[in-house]
């Protein structure tokens, strides 16, 4: 079925062909000490609900190039309170026994139409954030 087929149809039953707005959510490893984005670290992106609880609603594994572009369905999230989790013991190898074995940054997702790029700058006993584009 063709777009202008849904949209009419779409018209007709009173719904909506388009995804509603949602916020992007995005992150990257970028690892200071090799100069590299760091490849195949998991992360696990939460949000918390109102009563407080932390509940996961996607999980991916950053690319070839230290990157998640989005998560699972496209990536596409409400306003809310997140977190992301860096699992930093699978990075660089399966022997690694990093200084900062996790890493949780928290962050608040305030615009349903925004990109929220929220990499993490790594270094063997160090790390640090920011919103990136």
């Amino acid at each position: 079925m063709k777009l202008a087929t849904l949209a009419v149809f779409a018209s007709i039953y009173g719904c909506s062909v388009f995804p509603a707005t949602a916020a992007e959510i995005s992150t990257h490893v970028l690892d200071l000490a090799r100069g590299t984005g760091g490849k195949g670290v998991p992360v696990a992106l939460s949000k918390r609900s109102a009563d407080g609880v932390w509940q996961q609603v996607a999980k991916s594994t950053t690319d070839a190039n230290g990157r998640i572009r989005s998560f699972d369905d496209g990536g596409l999230f409400d306003t809310g309170v997140y977190r992301l989790e860096f699992d930093m013991s699978k990075y660089p190898d399966a022997s690694a026994n990093p200084f900062f074995p996790q890493i949780v940054l928290t962050f608040r997702v305030a615009d349903k139409e925004g990109h929220y790029h929220v990499p993490v700058v790594v270094s063997p006993y160090g790390y640090s954030t920011y919103r990136g584009n």
